[in-house]
């Protein structure tokens, strides 16, 4: 454990799902959290349950007390949840709300509409991991309302830093950075389903499969971001002419991949869009 990320107070979840749940293992797995300074609450008594076995922290079914124990709030709940559970924390938190700090981690909600849930003056701030939170290796985009004070970035840092890679955006790239590094890992993984599955099919062992697929997809992306060399300058380093890399490339190509995954991020904008107005309703 690194105890010099360990962070000072209390981080409280509302909602107990599988992206809070990925924040609260990565946490203490990153040395920055304890047991004791995580709690939870969930309608569902199968995520509380499953929260308190993966992290050892307390889950609760009051959102409420929650708000009273903790001193960052990590808002977890779908979308379509938002209204009314910032609603009522908003109308039966009282002076507590602005006390705590807010983080929301929904996706297509801007922070203007997340800050309206609120009666007075709240420090507040956007945050967009993936689950690969869980094992330290995620990606967690972050944006903050116009009056945000240099100590709202840094605390955002010192509890996402130790996750992966924490980066501040503009607000108006929080759908894109949704789609690229929200959703992203799901795309990967299918990359890695499908590899697996044409190895099979070619006489591999599927457990020998499995093995060489998800090592292939690390150590490219180890390559990547080593080397810093465009991934075209790489990929030509393993396309030999008239070779067997170039073979695969062409099918891929002729079938479009390269489209099927620009055409994937940019469905996945604006469903993040729709997740937005659908809250309107």
């Amino acid at each position: 454990m690194n105890t010099q990320n360990k962070f000072q107070g209390k981080v409280g979840f509302i909602g107990a799902g599988q992206m809070a749940t990925a924040l609260a293992c990565g946490w203490l797995r990153g040395g920055v959290l304890q047991p004791d300074q995580i709690t939870a609450s969930d309608v569902s008594a199968e995520a509380r349950v499953r929260f308190s076995q993966l992290t050892g922290g307390e889950c609760k079914t009051n959102n409420l007390e929650v708000v009273e124990a903790a001193d960052v709030i990590v808002v977890a709940v779908k979308p379509a949840q938002m209204t009314a559970v910032l609603t009522q924390i908003g109308t039966l938190g009282g002076s507590l709300v602005g006390e705590r700090f807010w983080i929301s981690i929904a996706a297509g909600i801007p922070i203007d509409s997340l800050l309206a849930f609120f009666p007075g003056e709240v420090r507040l701030a956007r945050v967009m991991p993936n689950t690969s939170v869980k094992v330290c290796q995620g990606v967690c985009a972050y944006s903050l309302p116009p009056k945000a004070k240099p100590e709202d970035a840094a605390l955002v840092q010192a509890l996402f830093a130790p996750l992966g890679v924490c980066v501040r955006v503009e607000e108006s790239q929080m759908d894109a950075v949704t789609a690229l590094s929200g959703s992203g890992p799901a795309m990967v993984y299918l990359v890695i389903e499908a590899l697996i599955d044409a190895a099979v099919a070619v006489g591999l062992p599927r457990s020998l499969a499995e093995l060489l697929a998800i090592q292939t997809v690390r150590g490219a992306a180890e390559m990547a971001q080593e080397t810093r060399e465009h991934p075209a300058v790489l990929k030509s380093q393993v396309t030999s002419p008239g070779g067997t890399t170039i073979a695969g490339l062409k099918v891929l190509e002729e079938r479009a991949v390269r489209a099927a995954f620009i055409a994937g991020v940019e469905a996945a904008v604006r469903r993040a869009k729709e997740l937005f107005a659908a809250t309107k309703n």
